[in-house]
Parts: structure tokens; C-alpha cells; sequence
């Protein structure tokens, strides 16, 4: 089974939407693939952390839930937001070198807990460097634009699903949920599709093999 999670970098609510995620899949055979959205796209201005939209919906939501979820997490000073698409091109390179998963959650991390301004070139490749992947080389890739392709190519997968938010979460390809999803929730969906899939294949298992 695998689940997908269309995301951006400067969205709280895909941070905290990881721990909900996590719980549900644990102990189950399931692929978790992070996918890239750009919730403003250059040029479209990015939001000021003073402005008085991000100061209210992080006052009146995203405290409270980090709170009652025990996840530390702040509104970041970087003004204006940092644009995701350079760090999205590196998560393509982090993708290709095997540290998709590793790359993602710093990148989450980087910013909501060390205010870091992950549009910024230099802090991307230390970031990369952290994880052991090879900075000049990472650097190298962001600058000629090598993953640039790659990275659209995802971004019209989201508009051919007409991903309109983010965190949106697709299960095995049908089932949609979009914003932070509650872990019994999930797990009761993850349950229900596993039990079809007995159904289906009543003489496989888990693995898809007979025998195995």
C-alpha cells in the first residue's frame, strides 16, 4: 500500500502532520512517498511572518494544535517566506541519492524549529551536508538547474490531481484526506483497505506472493 503526501516546506500543518501519519503506518507494510507543492510559486509574494494573517492563524490554530500534539514548532522571523522551489530541487537530488525521507523532515525541521531561511542557497547545502550528502556537488545541481525538470514534472502531477492544499494525503492512489488527519482515522482507513485486499488476493500474503 502506499500513501502519498503532497507538501511545501513553509506549511506548519505538513510538519505536524508527520506524527499522525507515523502512528497510523506503524507495523503495516506501507510506502510513504513526501510529494512537492508550491503553495506560492515565484513570482507570487510570499507571506511576512509580522503580517497580521500568519500572527492570528498561528496564534489561534497551529499553537494550540503543536501544543496538544507536543510538538515544538514556532512561526519563523525569515520576512518575507522563503520561495520552496530551490529546496524542492534539492529534495529531487536528495530523492535520487536515497535520502528522500531524511531530506524532507530537515528541511520541515530547519525551518519551524531553526528558523532557518531554507530559500537561501548556502543554507540548503549545509543542510545537505548534514544528512552526508555531498554539498559541492549538491550546490552544483541547484545552480546549473539539473533537477529543475524533475521538479515540474511533480508539480504537474499535483495540478493533474488538482491538488488545491496542503498536507493532502492520497491512499493507494483513490482516497483523499487533506489537512492534518487524525491517527484513528487513518488507521481506520488503512484497516478497511487491507481487508479488501484479503479479500481480493485470499491466497497471497502480505508480500504478494503465494508462499512467501
Amino acid at each position: 500500500m502506499k500513501i502519498q503526501i503532497w507538501s511545501d516546506y513553509v506549511c506548519p500543518f505538513c510538519l505536524l502532520a508527520k506524527g499522525p501519519i507515523q502512528e497510523a503506518v506503524a507495523g503495516r507494510d506501507v510506502e510513504i512517498e513526501w510529494m512537492p507543492f508550491e503553495l506560492r510559486p515565484e513570482p507570487v509574494p510570499t507571506l511576512e511572518p509580522e503580517g497580521d494573517y500568519l500572527q492570528n492563524i498561528w496564534k489561534q490554530t497551529i499553537y494550540p494544535m503543536a501544543e496538544r500534539m507536543g510538538v515544538g514548532i514556532h512561526l519563523p522571523d525569515v520576512s518575507p517566506q522563503p520561495y520552496t522551489r530551490l529546496a524542492f530541487e534539492g529534495y529531487q537530488y536528495a530523492r535520487e541519492h536515497g535520502d528522500a525521507e531524511a531530506y524532507n523532515d530537515r528541511l520541515l525541521r530547519a525551518f519551524f524549529e531553526d528558523g532557518l531561511d531554507i530559500g537561501d542557497l548556502d543554507v540548503l547545502a549545509d543542510l545537505a551536508a548534514g544528512l552526508g550528502l555531498d554539498a559541492a556537488e549538491f550546490r552544483a545541481a541547484l545552480l546549473d538547474g539539473r533537477y529543475g525538470e524533475a521538479h515540474r514534472a511533480a508539480l504537474q502531477q499535483a495540478q493533474d490531481l488538482q491538488i488545491r492544499s496542503v498536507p493532502t494525503i492520497i491512499v493507494d492512489g483513490t482516497y483523499r484526506i487533506e489537512g492534518v488527519p487524525r491517527p484513528d482515522a487513518l488507521r481506520e482507513l488503512l484497516d478497511r483497505l487491507e481487508a479488501i485486499k484479503a479479500v481480493e488476493n485470499p491466497g497471497k500474503t502480505s508480500c504478494g506472493v503465494e508462499g512467501c
